[in-house]
């Protein structure tokens, strides 16, 4: 069978129906025995098909951790189509991937290269492996109000003043689709002898159209962990962290995955990744083709609406470059803020964003939506503009905080004694905890980080427009978590 042959079948899907079909007697997990004992309310959310699937650990199906049959060949498959070495199937998100993507490849006391629109499960990474940040903050639009890329200047400046540094870590792209010249910052990495290691969790698309900036990958990136569950069709919870051999030893990262992930993977999860794969072999440039181009067109009804704008990759600068599929819509000249657009486009018109922020909302279209999806969305956004017609431009007086010193290395603050605080009392003191809004779930404050004013002004100030706290013990953030200072 040819290799374009093998890529239009899913084994892991096959296997699971196949024990399914053999009849056997089930005297194993889990406890609702292939569906003969789920509660209703599970058989509605579950076909009987699936339930009586959902079972693991079977010698039909393999075992994610030491996968020797249908695993391993939808696996290999899956590093076929992406072009890497390896790729490694994640049953707990993106997030486990990045976890086992830095534990896979570094050791306790490295130096790293951060951005600081780094993802919070970067930081919980650095925590895990033990690695000492060397944050730098990227590009900030002010007109947008939000971090684009990092610029190829700083990242060379921060590794002359760090020659030590073992890899540089990537966000790419950024949640808002805004992507770098990845190559250029390869061929830096590499001259250095430091390893590229990218967040491409909303980019497992890329690969399947040329419309679209290049997956990090075949940018020249050694790892990058993309969340299939985000913009294609798996299940959520679901990713793969891809990887090349040339400068990382796959058998330790797979090791890193095994130690972090379930010993009793979910089979649906896992074949949902498989078929996933197997719906972009068959059709994957024709979806995100057609997914790029209804973008573009709701991006340009948009900038149609007076009140309302969405920016393309025109705006951004030499070097930068934009996944289509992410529509950044700015509210300010409409005199509110993303997070009342949001509330009033979920609950008025009954259309659900992805985030929203101080200025800005953001919509993903992806392969599954259809014309009819996004003319109803820019008839809402016609009449939110037109609810706020002729208001005055917002203009927030805060804007994102500089990079904060680095008081303590991130797992030593996450293990250090802890005492709580009031939380306007915090200045100068070091955090014990993350604090972020979600989403993006990206942190102002992290484990280890100088507690500032300007970092605790602009958590006050996004607070009062209304954006979730996420991450503290106290997310009204009346009180904050520190490291203990053993002399008072």
């Amino acid at each position: 069978m040819t290799t374009e042959q093998n890529q239009l079948r899913a084994p892991v899907a096959e296997a699971m129906k196949a024990y399914a079909g053999d009849g056997a007697l089930a005297f194993h997990t889990p406890g609702h025995k292939q569906g003969l004992g789920a509660h209703p309310l599970l058989r509605q959310l579950i076909t009987p098909q699936g339930l009586k699937e959902e079972v693991s650990l079977m010698e039909e199906l393999d075992d994610l951790h030491e996968p020797t049959m249908c695993i391993k060949e939808a696996q290999e498959l899956a590093a076929q189509l992406y072009g890497a070495d390896a790729a490694y199937f994640m049953i707990n998100g993106t997030s486990g991937a990045i976890h086992a993507m830095i534990m896979g490849t570094l050791s306790p006391g490295d130096t790293v290269l951060v951005p600081r629109n780094a993802h919070r499960s970067m930081i919980g990474a650095l925590i895990l492996a033990g690695v000492t940040p060397v944050y730098i903050q990227p590009r900030i639009d002010k007109v947008l109000g939000i971090p684009m890329g990092l610029e190829l200047k700083d990242i060379v400046a921060t590794a002359d003043e760090h020659p030590e540094a073992k890899a540089l870590l990537l966000v790419y792209p950024t949640y808002y689709g805004v992507t770098i010249d990845l190559a250029a910052v390869a061929a830096f990495v590499h001259s250095r002898d430091m390893l590229l290691l990218v967040d491409e969790a909303h980019g497992p698309h890329l690969k399947f159209s040329d419309k679209l900036p290049q997956q990090a990958l075949d940018a020249g990136a050694d790892m990058a962990a993309q969340s299939t569950h985000k913009i294609l069709g798996s299940m959520t919870q679901t990713s793969i962290l891809l990887a090349r051999s040339a400068r990382v030893d796959l058998e330790r990262v797979r090791s890193a995955a095994s130690l972090l992930q379930s010993t009793s993977p979910n089979q649906l999860l896992l074949a949902s990744l498989d078929i996933a794969r197997l719906q972009m072999a068959e059709q994957g440039t024709e979806l995100v083709n057609r997914a790029v181009n209804l973008a573009e067109k709701l991006r340009q009804a948009v900038n149609e609406i007076p009140g309302l704008c969405s920016f393309g990759a025109d705006y951004l600068p030499d070097g930068e470059s934009l996944d289509l599929t992410k529509v950044t819509v700015s509210v300010r000249r409409l005199g509110i803020t993303g997070v009342q657009a949001e509330s009033i486009l979920r609950h008025q018109y009954k259309i659900q964003c992805e985030l929203s922020d101080a200025y800005n909302l953001l919509f993903i279209i992806s392969y599954a939506d259809t014309e009819a999806q996004v003319r109803i969305l820019t008839n809402a956004l016609q009449g939110l503009a037109e609810q706020f017609a002729g208001a005055q431009e917002l203009v927030l007086p805060v804007e994102i905080p500089p990079v904060p010193s680095l008081g303590l290395e991130p797992r030593a603050a996450f293990f250090a004694g802890r005492e709580t605080i009031d939380f306007e009392e915090a200045a100068g003191c070091i955090a014990a905890e993350q604090v972020m809004f979600y989403p993006p779930g990206i942190p102002i404050l992290a484990p280890g980080d100088v507690i500032e004013p300007a970092a605790m002004y602009y958590i006050r100030s996004m607070q009062q427009l209304g954006l979730k706290v996420v991450g503290p013990a106290d997310t009204t953030l009346k009180t904050i978590q520190i490291v203990r200072d053993k002399n008072r």
